[in-house]
This record gives C-alpha cells, structure tokens and sequence, in this order.
C-alpha cells in the first residue's frame, strides 16, 4: 500500500503531504488546482521520463517521496535490497529529484539508484491509468499475461508444462548446434590426443623414472671419481695399510680411559661411550668398502640410460614437466578422447530427444491455446457485462487468441513448432498473441483497444478489465486519472461502484470531476487553489463527512451551501454507502 506522498515545488503544488489509506482515493478540485500532480507525482516515482518544465517557477528542483508498505511482498523487499536500499519496518521511502536545469535522480530506501532501478522496484506495484497515459493493458504481452492470470489453475498448468518442454528443447538445439558446428575443430583435437597418446605408449615410461634414471646417470657418470673417494675414506677409517686411521685412534683413547675408570666413574663413562664409537666406525668403514665395491665402470649401461632420458625428455617438453604429470595428461587424453569419439553418438541422442521434445511440446502448445481459449471467451463476456453498466450498453470485448504463422520455413528451432499441421512462431509464453478487440457499437468491427476506443471509451475499458482481473492481479496499486471522462448521470454512479468493487482487493487512487464517483470513495481529498492560483503546503486535504457534503454539493451544482445540492450530496454518500470497501 502507500500510505504517504510529499510533493514540493511540483507544478503549481508548492508543498503538500496526501496521507493515504487502503480502499478508494478519490481526489477532487477546480479545473487547474493541481489535481494532476498528484498522478504525475505518481509517475516520476515509476520512473517516467522527468519534464524539467514541471520544476516549480523559482524552485530549483522539484522532490516526490513516497512511502510504500511492502511487509507482505517479498519480491519487492528482496529488489529494494538488491538495489541497495533498506526496509525498514516493513516501509521504503521511494524519492526523485528533477533539477531545474533537467537533471534527475532517484533513491530506494535510502541508497541513490538510477531511474530504470526506481522503476524496477516501483513500476510491479502501481498500474496508472487515465486518458493520456500509455497503458499497461494496451500491449500485448500484457494482455496475454492478464488473460493467463484471469484463466486460474487450468491455464497456469498448461503454461508451466509447456515453459518446461520448451526450455529443454532450447537447451537440447544449443547443445546440438555446439556438436555439430564443432565437428572438423572436435576431429582435428581428437587426432591430436591420438597422436600424442601413441608417442606416449611407444615410450612406456614408470611412474618416477625420469627422477631415478637422473640419479643413475650421475652415478655412472662419476664411478672413478666417486670409488676413489669412498677407498680414501675407507682408509681413512679403517687403514689396510698399517697407517693411522680412525677406528685405531679411536681404540687407543677408549683404552686409556678405561685403565683409569676405577678412579673416576666419569672416565668410564667417557671410555664406555668411545666404545660405541668404535663400533660406530667399524660398521661405516664396512659400509664405505661394500660402497666402492659396487663403483664398477659400465660405459654400456651408461649409454642405455642416457638413450633413455633422452627420450623421456622428448615427452616432459610437450606433454608435463615430469614424467608423473605426462602420465597425468595421457590418462585425461584418454578419456577425452572417448567422448570425441562419441560426438556420432551424441549427435543422434541429441536429435532423437529434439524429436521427441517438438513432439511433446506440439501436444503442450495446443492443451495452452485451447485453455486460453476458453478463459478469453469468459473474460470477454465479463468484460462486456461490465461496460453495459458503464454508459457502453452497446460495446462488446473479445479477447483474440491467435497464433503467429511462419510460411516457407526450412529450418527447426525452438522458436518454430509444427502445431496442427502448421508452422507456428513459438516462445517460452507459447505459440499464441492475446489481443483485447473492442466493438465500441453495434455493428461496428471489433478493433484493437489503441484504435477502436476514444479516450473516454478506453479508460472505460481499461476499468471494466481490472475489475474482473482484481481478484488475480498482482498490482496493488491503481491510479485512474479522470477515468469518468464523457460519462454522467447513472453510468457516473455505476462508474464509482465498479471503481469501489476494485478497491477491496487493491489500493486505488481516482482524479475525477464527477460527485457520482467521489461519493463511493473510503477517503476525499480535495485540492484547494490558493487567491493567486497557486497550492499552498495545505492544499492536499483530506475532508471529513461534512466537507465530503460541501465539496460534492460544490462538484453538483458549483455552490457548496446549496441546501438542495447538499442534499443532493448527502443522498449520494448514503447510495455509495453499502459499496465503499470500509463501509
């Protein structure tokens, strides 16, 4: 709901602030006090195109806020949050600025956003409608949208099969097209991987091999230098020559402080742990001359090795820097050459599902048709009912469900199904445009609603839709600027009751000059022009019963102490009573 607008230096409204309530708005006053602003106000809250014109003489800019209660929609909660703004106790304040010198700019819930974000958020919850407005109902996917939600369950069950099988096929003729438009570059990559899986296997390397063939190629290498190094060390350690070594110098000392350990047990210590020393050497001196035995030169094996690096080499500068990760990459060639060499395979899964899903959706798209058939002959009926108590006795609406035929099509995809024998142009909606027809006369040729009604007809119409769709809409909010244009007397009267049978399944906000219409309303605000025209921070008022009296005796007869037209006026409000949606 909103529940407050401020305007300031806004047309001819210097400041005002309208506090609103659920039900049925009517706002009244003379010819130029401003009764428009308020939708105008309305408009630039939804994002519509700032006139810099508008900004008050003197002003430099003009502001319009408004406060929306959204705890109960969720969606909109989640947009203001998207756009960086707050909900705070489930409110957000929508604002718009627009600068004298033609600058706009816009906040929700605090944060600045650029318009389109305003209206993102905005645009969902109010529907404005008025004689020179462009109408939400006027465009096609509109109207489809309002006649699928006027069908109920039956419709929205066809809908949702359908949108399903018809997003599957799009998946299904994507990935089709990929395949087969990939089928040379696919053919190329996989005798790439065949090539380089052969040159793999000719070579047959073990995991780690590269790493110990390097180590033995070091090895063979060195073999003179390394055994003699390791018999000089054996000597060192153990000599067969009768020369110092370690293991006799060691011996010695382990001797001389064992002679003295019954002196001191610190030097049998010292000569007990020597002795580990001893037999520590002993075994490394072993060790070393088991070592350069084994040192033989083998400039064969040498060679062998050598041969063999090279050719692991010739592997890790193309397909890994170690032999591990060739290994790695020819075990994922492996099985990435599995699925190219089902690209055959794939192409006719793909195919033979595509077959079957246009088969399906062929069946689905004529179920929706049919579904919106039926529910577009009840809405027209409705509709029709409507305007005979609207001063359109004689008018009639059909609501045309027809599909977009496609001549000489050589080429499936998704947006072309065969339906009935025809080629139909499809969408994820289905195949059908949904066009509201309006025969304004008897006889006259039912015409869409942008070239077959006037001003007056068409906000007429555009009454007589939302009352049959208020139970399903989801827009909670309606404007209707002067939407009484050309009517009077009986119709007027009929006019207000079907704008308060709106009202109590929506918020709705009605400029009108007619006290028919005014008399239905739950809350009255009249706009007061101020001596020298213009509307003072007190012009937007809202007016108890006995100025509700006043202001329609004015609107009846342009005398608001008429004892007749108050009477008048008193007469009216107690005919709406019974009608207005908080009666």
């Amino acid at each position: 709901m909103l529940e407050e607008i401020r305007i300031r230096s806004l047309g001819v409204i210097e400041s005002s602030t309208l506090d609103l309530g659920p039900g049925l708005t009517v706002i009244t006053g003379e010819t130029g006090a401003g009764k428009t602003m308020v939708v105008t106000a309305l408009g630039l809250l939804l994002g519509n195109r700032a006139d810099p014109g508008a900004v008050r003489t003197g002003a430099k800019f003009a502001r319009v806020e408004g406060v929306m209660a959204v705890a109960d929609l969720p969606a909109v909660i989640t947009a203001v949050e998207e756009a960086g703004g707050e909900v705070e106790d489930g409110r957000v304040v929508l604002a718009r600025n627009i600068a004298a010198e033609g600058r706009s700019r816009a906040w929700v819930g605090g944060a600045a956003v650029p318009v389109s974000a305003l209206a993102g958020v905005a645009e969902p919850l109010v529907a404005v409608h008025g004689q020179s407005d462009q109408h939400r109902l006027l465009k096609q996917s509109a109207q489809r949208v309002a006649l699928d939600s006027f069908g109920g369950p039956s419709v929205a069950k066809s809908a949702t099969a359908y949108a399903d099988l018809y997003s599957r096929l799009v998946e299904v003729e994507r990935d089709l097209r990929a395949v087969v438009l990939s089928a040379l570059e696919r053919a190329r990559e996989a005798d790439q991987l065949r090539f380089g899986l052969t040159e793999i296997e000719s070579v047959s390397p073990e995991p780690g091999e590269d790493s110990a063939l390097a180590a033995e190629e070091g090895r063979l290498g060195f073999a003179d230098t390394l055994r003699t190094a390791a018999e000089q060390a054996r000597e060192a350690l153990s000599s067969e020559q009768g020369g110092p070594d370690a293991l006799a110098t060691t011996s010695t000392a382990r001797t001389l402080l064992d002679g003295v350990r019954e002196h001191d047990p610190q030097a049998g210590e010292l000569a007990d742990r020597l002795a580990e020393v001893t037999y520590l050497l002993s075994d490394v001196a072993a060790d070393v001359a088991s070592y350069a035995a084994r040192l033989d030169t083998d400039p064969a094996r040498l060679a062998a090795v050598s041969e063999r690096r090279a050719a692991l080499t010739s592997l890790t500068r193309k397909y890994g820097e170690t032999i591990d990760e060739v290994l790695a990459w020819a075990e994922a060639a492996s099985r990435r050459l599995l699925d190219l060499d089902s690209t055959d395979e794939q192409i006719d899964r793909l195919r033979a599902e595509q077959t079957e899903l246009r088969q399906q959706l062929d069946v689905a798209a004529g179920r929706l048709t049919a579904a919106r058939q039926e529910a577009a002959t009840r809405l027209g009926s409705v509709v029709t009912d409507e305007l005979a108590l609207l001063a359109m006795p004689h008018a009639k609406v059909t609501v045309d469900v027809r599909a977009q035929v496609v001549e000489g099509n050589d080429e499936l995809t998704a947006d072309v199904l065969r339906v009935g024998g025809r080629w139909l142009r499809a969408t994820t909606s289905g195949v059908d445009e949904v066009e509201l027809l309006l025969a304004a006369n008897t006889g006259a040729d039912a015409r869409p609603l942008h070239k077959g009604a006037s001003g007056g007809e068409l906000s007429r119409v555009m009454l007589a839709v939302e009352v049959a769709l208020a139970e399903t809409s989801p827009v909670p909010i309606f404007v209707f600027d002067e939407v009484d244009a050309g009517v009077g007397g009986k119709a007027a009267i009929e006019v207000g009751r079907r704008l308060a049978q709106l009202a109590r399944d929506a918020q709705v906000l009605v400029v009108t000059h007619l006290p028919q219409v005014a008399a239905f309303a739950d809350r009255h605000v009249v706009v007061h022009k101020s001596s020298d025209g213009t509307v003072t921070t007190s012009g937007l008022t809202v007016l108890d019963d006995g100025e509700r009296e006043r202001e329609l005796s004015r609107m009846l007869a342009g005398l608001e102490e008429s004892d007749t037209a108050l009477a008048h006026a008193r007469e009216l409000m107690e005919t709406a009573a019974p009608a207005r949606s908080r009666a």
